[in-house]
């Protein structure tokens, strides 16, 4: 009796990707070890990525181009358009796709033998960044889930995750009904991993990395590496932009009432205090729980825009 194959939906979002969109999608099509459709959603652009992604459907018939819509002005609002949007039902996993790397062959068929074990309903991996001059560098986020991280990060680069069909339905009628806050989200990774979570959903993050991650001067958030980047996370911070999302991704998840997240929501002197003691419980790697806790007391005490 013939084995029914492993359908995958991939959904990718694209704006001007011309440099780089047709070395991504040869990676997408090569996959080795199960069937999938590619689905794309293009930011208005202009550098014939809409033309290029046309004559490319023509070509797949595994491929679609959904219809030009809003400007979502970020990828985040662009990958919300392609949950809402796309018609997942037929498919046993749903997968996330940027226009600018390069995906190892046995990526999907690895995350989908995993998630088909019944154990994980989520899988995410660790990638290799490189840059054009030939540096590249393992990014480990494979460190152990704690029980308050994902409400304070993502479970690493987004272009890495697949969900099961459950998961994702769920997902797709969460962000239909809180449509219009959700578009707040900056980042649909921490969303989705937050929802996951606090779901009860299990997650699997993956040592072994599965694609090479493109580092250029658009990444709109790229690797976490150097006391450059350390310094421009932390202005976030101090911003108020990051706990800003907190909050909000929170409210979206439907964690606002939990007693943990009461004690410090309001984000006052005091409860940023309390909030640096369960810093260990916040971030997975040992490098951000000493950050997350020096930044909970600088936000304290030198104030900034945390409320």
């Amino acid at each position: 009796m013939a084995v029914r194959p492993i359908k995958v939906a991939i959904l990718l979002a694209a704006y001007n990707g011309m440099a780089w969109i047709e070395e991504q999608v040869a990676s997408i099509l090569c996959q080795q070890g199960v069937e999938l459709n590619l689905f794309i959603s293009i930011d208005p652009s202009t550098d014939g990525t809409e033309a290029w992604c046309a004559d490319l459907a023509a070509r797949h018939d595994c491929v679609t181009v959904l219809p030009t819509g809003d400007r979502y002005g970020g990828a985040a609002c662009n990958f919300y358009r392609l949950v809402r949007d796309v018609d997942l039902t037929a498919f046993d996993f749903v997968g996330f796709s940027d226009q600018d790397d390069i995906w190892l062959p046995e990526k999907l068929k690895r995350a989908t033998d995993i998630l088909a074990t019944g154990e994980y309903s989520a899988y995410s991996s660790n990638v290799t960044a490189f840059w054009s001059d030939g540096r590249t560098v393992v990014l480990n986020k494979a460190q152990p889930q704690v029980a308050w991280d994902h409400i304070f990060e993502a479970a690493g680069p987004g272009c890495t995750y697949v969900f099961s069909r459950a998961l994702a339905q769920h997902l797709k009628q969460s962000m239909q009904a809180n449509w219009h806050l959700l578009q707040g989200v900056t980042l649909h990774d921490w969303f989705c991993y937050a929802f996951a979570r606090s779901h009860g959903y299990r997650w699997f993050i993956d040592p072994l990395p599965s694609m090479r991650y493109r580092q250029h001067e658009h990444n709109q958030v790229g690797a976490n590496t150097g006391i450059s980047n350390l310094i421009a996370r932390y202005k976030t911070i101090h911003d108020g932009w990051w706990f800003d999302q907190v909050r909000l991704i929170v409210r979206l998840v439907g964690l606002d009432s939990d007693p943990f997240v009461r004690r410090w929501s309001k984000l006052g002197r005091w409860q940023l205090l309390k909030l640096s003691l369960s810093a260990a419980s916040c971030r997975r790697r040992l490098r951000d729980k000493v950050l997350f806790f020096f930044t909970c007391w600088l936000t304290s005490l030198l104030g900034g825009k945390a409320r």
